[in-house]
This record gives C-alpha cells, structure tokens and sequence, in this order.
C-alpha cells in the first residue's frame, strides 16, 4: 500500500535540509547553477550505495515489548525501550517525526503502542500520561474515513485496547468508542476465509494476541527467521512463541539499527531498484550509468541466488524482471509464476488490493519477448481487468491520496510501454513526482531514496535545458524547408513539427543533434515524395525523379522535366550528400552511397504501388507486403539515423540479415497499423491495402473485423519479436544503440495509431507543444 505526500516524514538525522536551488519560478537553463546541478547529482549517487530508511516508532515498540528469554520480567532489548523514552514529540505522540493531517491514525496506532511498550516494563510515566492525553484528544480520528488508515488498524488498535486492559492502564476513552472499535474488529475478523485472509491475520498478530493460532503464523515464517519481514509481527510472534528464528531476527535488527528498528527489513533490493527507475523515468538516467550498471548486476546476482526479498515480494519481483529484461539480463519469466491471479488473491497482496504491487506485474507482463510466455499473457489479462475494475470503482473518490494512486493506474492502462515515447513519459513523470514519496504498511515509511527533491531539482534542469536545444533544431529545420523551397509544393503536406517532434521525443540525448536532424529532415522528405507519388505527380515525373537519384550527377537544369521534380530532387539529393560528409566525423567514410540506396528503395516501392493503381492491378497479399513494408517509408528516417547515435557500423552490419530482420519487422508493423486505420478511406477512393486484399483472396466470409484481428495479431507477434532482437545480447552484431532506434520508431508508430481515429491533430499538438515549446515550471510540481 502506498501513499504520496507533500510533507517528508523522515526523521531527523535523515531529513534533507531546504534547497536554495528550487526556485518557485520557471526553471530554466541558465537559472539553476551548474554547480547545484553537480551538487544534486553527486547526492543522488551517494543514494544508490547507501539506503536510509525512516524509523517506525510503532514497530520499535513492539520489540521493546519482547521479554528476555531467561527473565520475562526484563525486556529482551532495553535500547529499543530507552529509544522510545528519548524520542516522544512534543505533543505527546509518537509516529512520524513531521505529523500531517492525513497520518492521525498512523499516530494514533504508534502512540499506543509506545504507551502499552513502556507499561508492560513500568517506566516513563510522565510520557504515558502525555501519550494518553495525545490519544483522548485525537481519537476522533480512528473512526475518519478520510484519514489514510495503516495496515489492519481496526484490528490492531482494538487489539491493543485489550492489551492494554490486561495491563490494567486506563485509557481515557469511552465505553461506548471501544465498543464501537471492537464491533468493527469482530466484522473483519468474521470475515469469508481464504488463504488471503489468514496471510493477512498473521501479519496483524500483534492484534490478536492471545486469541492467534500461533501454530497457523508459523507457517509465514522466512529463512531470515522473520514473519513478513516485520519487526512488529515477529516481535508479537516472539513474545507469544519461543523460537530461535524470530529471536535471530530481530538480534540481527538490532545489530544492524542499535535502538530502532524500521517497519520493513530486509529492504535493500526494492529502493535501489526504484532509484534505478526513477532516474530512467525521469530522463536523467545518462549521468548515473556506472550506479545503474552496479544496481542491475547485483539484482542480477541475487535473482540467480533466489533470494527471498525478491521471490516473495511481488512488487520487487515483478519490478526487478521488468528492469532486468530490458536491459538485456537473461530472467525468466517462470519467476512470475507465483503470482498467477489465483496466487495472488490467496496472498496478502490480493487480500489487501494491493494496486502499486498489480501495476508493477501489469508493466512487467508487457516484456513478452518469448512465444512461449503465455504465463505473462495471463498476467496481462487478469491485471488489467483488476485494474480497469479498480478505476471505475474509485473514478469518483474525494480524497486526494486515492486520486494519486488512480492517477498511476490510468497512466499504466493509457500508456503501454510499446506506445510511450520518451520525453512524454518524462513530462508526464516530472509532473506527477512526489518529492517526499512516504508508503504505509503498518505504519508509514520513507527513504530518500524513493522520493527526493534532488531526482526532481535535476530532471527539470535536464528537461528544460533539452528543450532549448531542440527549440533551436526545429528553428533550423524551418530555415532549410525554406532554402530548400519544399514549402512550395501545394500538394505536400507540410509535417515538419510532427516529424521533428518523433525525434525529439524519442533521441533525447543534446548529443544526438545530427541523428535527429537527419531522421526529422528525411521524415519531411518523405512526406513530400510520398504525397507526390500518390497525388503530385505525373508518371512521367515519377519516372524521371527515379532516374535522377539513379544517376545523380545529371544537370538539374536540364534534366528535370518540371519545377516540382526539381524542387524535390535538388532537396533530395543536397540532403543526401550533407548526410554521407556528416557521417565521416562519426564512422570515418563516406555513406552517401547507402543512403541513396535506400531512397531507391522507396522510390521504386512506391512506383510499383502508381502502377498498381494504373492498372488496377490486385496483387497478391504477399506480393503487396514484399512491397508495402519498403513503400511505408520508414528506410530513409530510421536508417541513415543509425550512423550517428556512437557505434560504429561497419558494411558486414548494414548487410546482415539482423539489421534487414529489424527493419522489416518495425515496418510490417507500421504498414499494417497504417492499413487497418486507413481502410475505409482509401477504399471509397479505389486503392487497395492489406485489409482490402486479405478480404479480396480470403473466403466469403471473410469480414473487415476478422481481417483487423488477425492483422493485430500479427502485428503483436512482429512487434515482440522486434523487442527480442533489440534486446538480444548473444548472437547479435547489430550495436544495443542502433537497435534502439527500430524500438524508438515502433513506439512512434503505434502512440499515432493507438486509437481508432489515429493520434488525432489536437492530441499532436499539445504533444509538440509538451515536448519542444512548453518548459516545465515549478507551480506544476
């Protein structure tokens, strides 16, 4: 269970002091220094070697309450009991060293059992007093549905009501309040049994306490000796039960802390985990690749060991499969099996609905790279449904905290990872971040290491400073449509900001300027051509722009048959040659070659298609595809591209049947998504498509819905292939970089064709505007 507030909750030693680098303005380049951008990224690697981990007064006082194993008259760890005597706030309480509004339960339930710590041991007097005094004042706040309520409340703080009553200490409620607590308690626990229930149960022990069937907990207990990896369970376990594993446990946790303990350990694999897909999802990832590769290898090596922090978790589980796979490590997705819908929901997990840990097996399912991982399409179908459930059920809820989980569960519904281009994901994750990230089990946590000002004070630089940039490439770009007279052209579509925009939104990186300019300029050019062939030109035009790429060193003057043909060839052939020199500095020769090569392709593709027309021809389905995947005009973006993100890439590569796999795959996707959403249009003007051909060469019964769903599957089978071979590592001799970009454009392709009308004008907009023109400012944050 989590919850996102505005207030940190760390304690003191812990807590980050104000930063005089978060202006309350717009952050833009030149406000923020360089040196608190240095400062900011030299704390965040800090994070990623050391995790700080918020104290739980409410656990810490359960331990106290263990007697010595050979004296029950003496605490078995006094340190725990003299922390609670040195760290009572200054209103009576304790819980969260910062209190807000929302956490009076939490309070509450910590309160109480620091009192009930410090009765059973008969010291403190004075600090049970005020502790009581902080319960009567606030007990109101037990029965707020309003208040986000820790983990079993009803029952644990009915629970120790009673507990209290076997102390003989007086609390200052009313009959008629505890009446009401218990009847509530009574309600949960006559609960329909599952195996859900009783996991649950058994992580509320300490509120059952001598009514718990000791003998049914045991059956929780982990190789650390732990019930659930909680201080509080295991304590309540210990003090009920002799046993070596919960006393190892929590001696251990003691050793570890001194004289506090967490509400949560071990818990070392899920924050650095998080740090790594925070800073990846917040598009600062590239000034932390060594901590990132570190964090990975050793998740890596303890997935190998099988370690229990991950196989039992399933948010760790699920989150560790998803980062591992994607960054090319070799995890089966046989380690998911445990949390099959039927699993999950006899779990504690399922018990208590637990949407981040649905979402994190929702995302992670989506990595099928295999044919065989029909597990994970399990997991897809059943998370999804519960998720969608969750949403509709709780569309019209008041209270903010439960907006903010719903918020992440319409983002993973809406957003596919197939379909997320980067920058977007950026905006919409720096927007939405939580620079104190506080969750609740119990009783509330924190780290700095799962929310901080500093991941956000760097990815709004970063984004801000990245968007100048790109600001200044599309100002370029407009300046040569201009010198390259393409803006003269009545018949051709003028889409220059869209296909800059699917560079910039997906080759982020300042650095790659040349890869972007090169696949933003050849994607208008191939608009141009495009709207040329099919309604600009003549078949003598098309013709001779043919022979003119073929030839390439005619006189333009001369051999063009019209000022159309010239205006394109001359932009055609002038970006071609830019490009071959441009590549010199990054591969050390000359492309130009290949680069015409490719616009060869595409031209006679595209020929073909003309003539089919002409001759209302009816190629076969295979005969079009052979065509078509070339036609769709995706060689001349992604291709030349390819030589200016780093690799180099020699002949063997650009030759090999990889590099032609990659390709083809990424383009039969884009035909065939571009087929389906286009059917009905180009059949009432005459043209022909997969959709009409498959329906033509099919049987009777053939239907245009039949035809879209095989196509769809189709295009899932060649677009989870297309991820498998990005992520390949053996076998491979195609660069991960280059890879990336057929993975980029794959992503463009189905964000546009996601919805049945396409990715419509004004959503484009406003996706430009997002990523080139719109600066983040803080009063979003």
């Amino acid at each position: 269970m989590r919850l996102s507030l505005r207030q940190n909750f760390l304690p003191p030693s812990a807590s980050p002091s104000p930063s005089p680098c978060l202006s309350s303005t717009l952050i833009a380049a030149p406000i923020l220094s360089f040196q608190c951008f240095k400062d900011s990224k030299q704390r965040i690697k800090k994070m990623f070697n050391q995790i700080e981990l918020s104290v739980s007064s409410y656990d810490t006082a359960w331990v106290a309450m263990v007697p010595s194993p050979t004296s029950h008259r003496n605490p078995c760890f006094p340190a725990c009991l003299n922390w609670l005597l040195d760290n009572q706030l200054p209103n009576g309480s304790w819980g969260p060293c910062r209190p807000h509004p929302l956490l009076i339960k939490d309070t509450l339930s910590s309160t109480l059992a620091c009192v009930l710590a410090l009765r059973r041991w008969g010291v403190g007097e004075e600090h049970m007093t005020k502790g009581l005094r902080f319960i009567e004042s606030h007990f109101g706040s037990a029965s707020d549905e309003s208040q986000l309520t820790p983990i079993g409340f009803d029952i644990i703080f009915s629970g120790m009501v009673e507990y209290a009553k076997d102390l003989n200490l007086n609390l200052p409620l009313r009959s008629t309040d505890i009446d009401a607590l218990f009847h509530k308690r009574d309600l949960q626990l006559r609960r329909e049994n599952s195996k859900g229930r009783e996991a649950y149960l058994a992580y509320v022990s300490e509120g059952i306490g001598k009514h718990q069937d000791w003998e049914m907990v045991m059956k929780y207990q982990r190789q650390n000796g732990s019930l659930f990896n909680s201080p509080s369970a295991t304590a309540a376990t210990l003090s009920h039960l002799p046993n070596s594993g919960c006393l190892r446990y929590l001696t251990a946790l003691l050793d570890k802390f001194e004289n506090a303990v967490p509400t949560l350990h071990p818990f070392h694999v899920f924050p650095r985990l998080w740090m790594v897909e925070t800073v990846e999802s917040l598009g600062i990832g590239q000034h932390f690749r060594e901590e990132i590769t570190s964090v990975l290898d050793e998740t890596y090596r303890c997935w190998l060991q099988g370690e229990e922090e991950i196989f039992l978790d399933l948010p760790t589980c699920a989150l560790a499969f998803r980062i591992l796979r994607v960054n090319g490590y070799d995890v089966s997705s046989e380690a998911l099996a445990g949390f099959a819908e039927e699993h999950f929901f006899n779990s504690l997990g399922g018990y208590l609905k637990d949407l981040d840990a649905v979402i994190e097996l929702f995302r992670a399912s989506q990595m099928i790279i295999h044919p065989n991982e029909q597990l994970l399409e399990k997991h897809i179908s059943w998370t999804s449904h519960f998720l969608k459930q969750e949403l509709s059920n709780t569309s019209k809820c008041a209270y903010k905290h439960k907006q903010n989980i719903m918020q992440k569960v319409n983002d993973a519904l809406e957003f596919p990872h197939y379909a997320s281009l980067e920058r977007l994901v950026y905006r919409r994750n720096i927007v939405n971040y939580d620079v104190d990230d506080t969750r609740m089990l119990k009783s509330s946590y924190s780290s700095l290491s799962i929310g901080n000002k500093d991941f956000l004070r760097l990815a709004v630089e970063d984004f801000n400073a990245c968007q100048s940039v790109y600001r200044e490439e599309l100002k370029q770009l407009e300046r040569w449509v201009r010198e390259k007279r393409l803006d003269n052209l009545k018949f051709a579509r003028q889409k220059l900001a869209y296909c800059y925009f699917s560079a910039a939104a997906t080759l982020c990186s300042p650095q790659l300027s040349d890869a972007r300019l090169t696949w933003a300029k050849n994607g208008v050019l191939t608009t141009v051509v495009d709207d040329f062939f099919d309604v600009g030109g003549s078949e003598d035009e098309l013709l001779n722009l043919i022979q003119l790429v073929e030839k390439h060193d005619l006189d333009v003057s001369i051999a063009c048959c019209s000022e159309e043909v010239e205006i394109i060839y001359s932009a055609l052939d002038n970006t071609i040659s830019e490009i071959g020199e441009k590549a010199i500095a990054w591969q050390g020769r000359n492309i130009k070659t290949h680069v015409s090569e490719i616009w060869l392709d595409l031209l006679r593709s595209m020929l073909q298609e003309a003539q089919w027309s002409k001759e209302k021809a009816v190629p076969t389905v295979n005969e079009y595809m052979r065509n078509g995947y070339i036609s769709f005009a995706l060689g001349p973006i992604i291709l030349p591209a390819l030589y200016f993100v780093g690799p180099r890439l020699s002949e063997a590569v650009v030759k090999s049947g990889e590099y032609s796999l990659l390709f083809r795959h990424v383009s039969t996707c884009g035909r065939l998504l571009n087929d389906i959403h286009s059917f009905k249009r180009e059949s009432m003007e005459g043209k022909l498509n997969a959709v009409s051909l498959h329906i033509i060469h099919g049987t009777n019964s053939v239907t245009e819905d039949h035809v879209n769903q095989e196509l769809k599957h189709l295009i899932e089978e060649r677009r989870r292939e297309l991820h498998r071979l990005v992520l390949q590592k053996n076998d491979s001799i195609v660069p991960r970089q280059c890879k990336e970009l057929f993975w980029k454009m794959s992503k463009v392709l189905h964000l546009f064709y996601m919805k049945d009308d396409g990715f419509t004008s004004h959503e484009m907009a406003n996706a430009v505007k997002a990523v080139i023109h719109e600066p983040i400012l803080v009063d979003q944050l």
